[in-house]
Parts: C-alpha cells; sequence; structure tokens
C-alpha cells in the first residue's frame, strides 16, 4: 500500500507558502503578533521593568534601613582600636553598614557624633562611653527614635534608655589580679608582710570599681591582718582613681609614691587594673632606677595590649588579663543581628548591673590570665598577634 503523501512539515522553495501552515501563520509556522497584541506586549514590558526599579528602589532603602551606629571612646588606647576594628569587620561582614566614631575622649564630642547617628536613622547604637553619667539626654533621643542601645564594655548610668550590656565579667577580672598577687607572695601560707600599693581606674568608668571590688575582695583580707601594707596609706578609690586612665599620670603618680614612701624601703607589688596604667608605672620604675630581677615590683595588668605584652617577656609586668575583643565584637553583632529581626538577645546576668535606674540586662563573658609562660598559646597561636608584633 503506498504511503499516504505529507504535506505538513515539508521544505518549502523560498517564496511558496508551506502548505502544513495554518492560516495567518508566516512560512515557519509562527503566527505574526497583531498591532493590538504587540501594545500589550509593550506595555507588559515597561511594568517589569518599572517593577524591577522599584525592587532596587526598596533594596537600597533596607540597606539604608541597616546602619548601625558604633561611637567608640578614644583611638589614643590601643584595645580600642581592636575594639571599633573588629565591631565595624563584623558587622560588615554581617551585611550591615557602620558608622564609627572616635571620640578622643572628649565626652561633648562623643554626644555630637550620637546626635548624628540618631539623625542619621541608625537601627541600633552601640555606646562605649567616655563618661556612663552624662548620656541622658542623648539617649532621650535615641528612645524618641525607637533606637536600641547597647552599652559596650562600659556600663551606661542614670538612664532607662540603655537595653543592653555587653561585657566581660568586671569583678573576676579584679579577683584574677587578686589572687595572682596572693599566689606569688605566698600569702595563703601566712608570709608577708610585704609592702603594696594601688592604682584605679576612671572614675566615670563603671568597670573600674568592679575591677577594685574584685581584687579587694582577694587581699582586703591580708591587708587588715597586716600581711599587706600600703605605705603611702592610699587604697580607696577617690585616692587611687586616675582619670581617662592615662599612662602618664599613673607614671607621675607612681613617681610622687616612689618619693615620698620608698625611698628606704622595698616595694613589693602594685595593683594595676589594667595595662595602660601598668605601662605608666613601668616607665616610672625605669625612670627610678628598679632593675627586672633584682628589685622590680610585682605588676598586674589587663588588655594584653602589644607594649605590656613586650613588657613581659622583658620581665617589667608580672601578667595581664586577656579579654579577647573579637569575641566580644561577636557577640554584640549577634545582639544586633536579634534586634534587627525582632528577637530578644541572648543575656546571662539579669542581677549585676544596675546603673542607677535600672538593672541592664546584660551578657558577661570570661576573661583569662595571662602571663609570660602562656602568652604565645593565648595571642599568638590564637592569631590575635603576630610574633614580629610583640618584638
Amino acid at each position: 500500500m503506498p504511503l499516504p503523501l505529507q504535506t505538513t512539515g515539508l521544505p518549502c522553495r523560498k517564496g511558496m507558502r508551506n502548505e502544513g501552515a495554518s492560516p495567518g501563520e508566516d512560512e515557519k509556522g509562527q503566527r505574526p503578533l497583531k498591532k493590538a497584541e504587540e501594545g500589550v506586549w509593550i506595555v507588559m514590558k515597561k511594568v517589569l521593568l518599572a517593577l524591577f526599579a522599584l525592587v532596587l528602589v526598596f533594596s537600597s532603602a533596607a540597606l539604608a534601613a541597616d546602619l548601625v551606629g558604633v561611637a567608640m571612646p578614644t583611638q589614643s588606647l590601643q584595645r580600642w582600636n581592636e575594639d571599633g576594628a573588629n565591631m565595624k569587620k563584623i558587622l560588615e561582614e554581617k551585611g550591615y553598614k557602620v558608622d564609627l566614631q572616635y571620640a578622643e575622649n572628649n565626652v561633648s564630642t562623643q554626644i555630637s557624633q550620637l546626635e548624628n547617628m540618631i539623625t542619621k536613622g541608625c537601627k541600633v547604637l552601640i555606646i562605649a562611653s567616655i563618661d556612663g553619667t552624662v548620656l541622658s539626654d542623648v539617649l532621650a533621643s535615641a528612645a524618641a527614635a525607637k533606637i536600641p542601645v547597647i552599652a559596650y564594655d562600659r556600663l551606661i548610668r542614670q538612664t532607662p534608655n540603655v537595653d543592653y550590656y555587653a561585657t566581660f565579667d568586671n569583678f573576676k577580672v579584679g579577683v584574677i589580679q587578686g589572687k595572682f598577687i596572693e599566689e606569688k607572695l605566698g600569702l595563703k601560707e601566712g608570709k608577708g608582710p610585704f609592702n603594696i600599693e594601688f592604682f584605679g581606674g576612671s572614675p566615670d568608668d563603671n568597670n573600674a570599681y568592679f575591677f577594685n571590688g574584685g581584687a579587694m575582695s582577694v587581699l582586703q583580707p591580708y591587708l587588715d591582718s597586716g600581711k599587706l601594707v600600703c605605705q603611702s596609706g592610699q587604697t580607696k578609690m577617690e585616692q587611687i582613681a586616675i582619670l581617662g586612665w592615662k599612662s602618664e599620670d599613673a607614671q607621675a603618680r607612681m613617681d610622687n609614691l616612689i618619693s615620698k614612701s620608698y625611698t628606704d624601703k622595698k616595694l613589693h607589688v602594685v595593683l594595676s587594673p589594667n595595662d595602660s596604667l601598668a605601662y605608666g608605672v613601668a616607665a616610672s620604675l625605669d625612670n627610678n632606677g628598679y632593675i627586672p630581677g633584682k628589685d622590680w615590683p610585682i605588676i598586674t595588668g589587663q588588655d594584653c595590649d602589644r607594649a605590656n605584652v613586650k613588657n613581659m617577656i622583658a620581665g617589667k609586668q608580672s601578667m595581664s588579663v586577656f579579654k579577647d575583643t573579637r569575641a566580644l565584637a561577636a557577640k554584640v553583632a549577634e545582639m544586633v543581628g536579634d534586634i534587627m529581626q525582632g528577637k530578644a538577645p541572648e543575656v546571662n546576668d539579669t542581677k549585676t548591673y544596675d546603673n542607677g535606674v535600672k538593672v541592664v540586662p546584660s551578657y558577661l563573658l570570661e576573661p583569662v590570665f595571662a602571663d609570660v609562660n602562656n602568652y604565645k598559646a593565648l595571642l599568638l597561636d590564637s592569631g590575635y598577634y603576630k610574633e614580629e608584633e610583640l618584638k
């Protein structure tokens, strides 16, 4: 039986109509668009382009809305430089825009910076305050704009408008320093008496009182028993505080203590709450002829600043307390993320940090003891410093 003739799909000579095409279709079997349909398609394209443009606009607005303000006290201390840099890096990695400002320990400057952050529409403010008692008015403005506030490492006081606090366990920092002195001098074994001098942090920094309180919780019984003796008689915070944590002021005070109380007595230990003060104390001892390994006293510290780690290696500082600012920045960035998503950030302390108006929900990280025996594992192996930075 002969096969039926196929008419569809047969090739046609140029100029001939495909017999298998439906009426209204071209030679390829495609129907040309009518003018009305062409108009609809043009309108649809315009609508799609407009929608795409709106997506871009709203995406830009979302990015602008995710601006985070970070207010740091000063660039003159290494730790605040690193805190600010770590915070900016981690927040930007999470997709936020960051307005990072340093106020060079000028309270008016910090207030102006915070006012500008509020005006710019920051969604969260992270504040390491210079003076934690003078921000009430500007934080009232933040609250009126519904901007949450995280106090960073330093508690902001005398205001209800601080939402969270992130720091290290500052009382424990002092305890670590006190226990180190207790152990090194053999105080538990009844050794003594030993001469000690005390330094305190800035009186406008709430942490200074926690550091001092932690250390004195260990050392006060030995002062009471006479195993520790303060030849200057200066043991109260109002007598030993160094405004602004300035190394040069600590150095000047140590010079004065040596000339008045230690021309004919041995100085065994200096309780310094942080590295900037310890650095000033060591400079004074250097200038007054003290020699490491001979008559150099025990000196405590905190922060593991580069210059102080070098002093530990050289025998000019006995210990420090390591507070990994990378971990603190990461925790605060996590808190920011929770706030942006409308969730309550994780806290682990709701009792300790009373700012005079409210107990501020807090997250406390653990401080770590550091000395010449473990600094390599703690600081170099972790990538906090490079070996060449400590030479």
